[in-house]
């Protein structure tokens, strides 16, 4: 079944409300999508939203990729071999993760509409359903209460709270957050790189009794060996995020000891579902658990991310609200919400719905 055409488009999406983290504030994200149209009429979508500061890729880059006539050379062949597409297309694009998880995601839409099943289901359904955690930004204690009261409300019981600017103020948000609390709600953190290791170490002492299930990306990038000063017990409760951008890094880090008992995969950060199951299969045989994460992204691409996170044995968690925040998308549909849950819809493909 042959590609009939392939089309991208870029749209700046806003927030409904801005955010800080570690580096920076955001109050708008820039999505790329891309449709490719089978002869039959089938259209698989796939969105990109990539970090800079992470990946080295903007968005800008990515949708020249993704309008270049190398793209257009994929019209015409056949969806039945996605894979060697995707392949051909990472190949020509290395080092470019919002560029492959593009064209990867609206293969991976395509041919699962083609063969009528949900692609978990074409790679086998490990996993029902997860509660998602929902993050907070860096802000004040009040306004960090206030936030997480908001939270409750809506039915969410797993708060993800960025941290790494003032590690005294870090602890006594968490403190009182848990002493508010109480054991309503699970506890994770996420430094984004912006502590020490003496930071770290303060931190870890301060909260101890505060039940945080996991710390994401303490240290910056390359300092990944200090961490091999904790005891084994505690680094099992630290997510590689940032330093964690391929297969080749998963490998590294799984290496003993470990410095990480738990990968944070991000399509944006792998190239797309095939790079987060590769990222996977080797967590998997290393004992290291999974942790899905996502930026502020498109419900395509967070849609893409929970069908690989369910067709994984060893996903423990998901950080998948990108799309939450997001004041309007192009698509609705792939994944429902209920009781701070995620769920697949059971649709074909990714279960995306367009409008109109």
């Amino acid at each position: 079944m042959k590609i009939k055409s392939i089309q991208a488009s870029l749209k700046y999406l806003p927030l409904t409300k801005p955010y800080t983290i570690a580096r920076h504030t955001v109050s708008a994200v820039e999505n790329i999508f891309l449709q490719i149209t089978l002869e039959i009429g089938i259209t698989g979508l796939g969105a990109a939203s990539p970090a800079e500061e992470v990946v080295g890729e903007t968005c800008a880059q990515t949708f020249q990729n993704c309008s270049s006539d190398f793209l257009q050379g994929f019209v015409g062949r056949d969806i039945r071999h996605f894979q060697q597409l995707i392949a051909e297309w990472n190949a020509h694009f290395p080092d470019l993760p919002g560029t492959q998880a593009a064209f990867d995601i609206a293969l991976h839409d395509a041919f699962g509409q083609y063969l009528g099943i949900p692609i978990v289901a074409f790679y086998g359904q490990k996993i029902k359903s997860l509660p998602t955690s929902v993050t907070i930004g860096i802000m004040s204690v009040e306004d960090t209460l206030r936030e997480a009261a908001e939270y409750k409300k809506l039915g969410f019981r797993i708060l993800k709270v960025k941290t790494g600017r003032d590690p005294e103020e870090d602890i006594a948000r968490i403190l009182t957050l848990r002493e508010q609390y109480q054991g309503h709600f699970t506890i994770r953190v996420d430094a984004n790189q912006g502590y020490t290791m003496a930071d770290l170490n303060r931190f870890l002492k301060a909260t101890e009794k505060a039940d945080i299930e996991l710390v994401e990306q303490p240290l910056p990038v390359g300092q990944e060996a200090e961490l091999l000063q904790l005891d084994a017990a505690t680094r099992k409760k630290l997510a590689a995020d940032e330093c964690l951008k391929s297969p080749a890094y998963a490998l590294k880090l799984a290496q003993e000891p470990q410095p990480f008992g738990i990968y944070n995969i991000k399509l944006m950060k792998c190239g797309g579902i095939t790079g987060a199951l590769e990222i996977a299969h080797i967590a998997k045989n290393a004992g290291i658990s999974l942790f899905w994460g996502c930026n502020d992204e498109s419900i395509i691409s967070i849609t893409a991310a929970l069908h690989a996170a369910y067709a994984c044995p060893n996903t423990r968690y998901i950080d998948l609200d990108g799309s939450f925040d997001l004041a309007e998308d192009v698509v609705t549909g792939g994944f429902q919400l209920r009781d701070g849950s995620l769920h697949l819809t059971g649709q074909s493909g990714l279960g995306l719905v367009t409008p109109g």
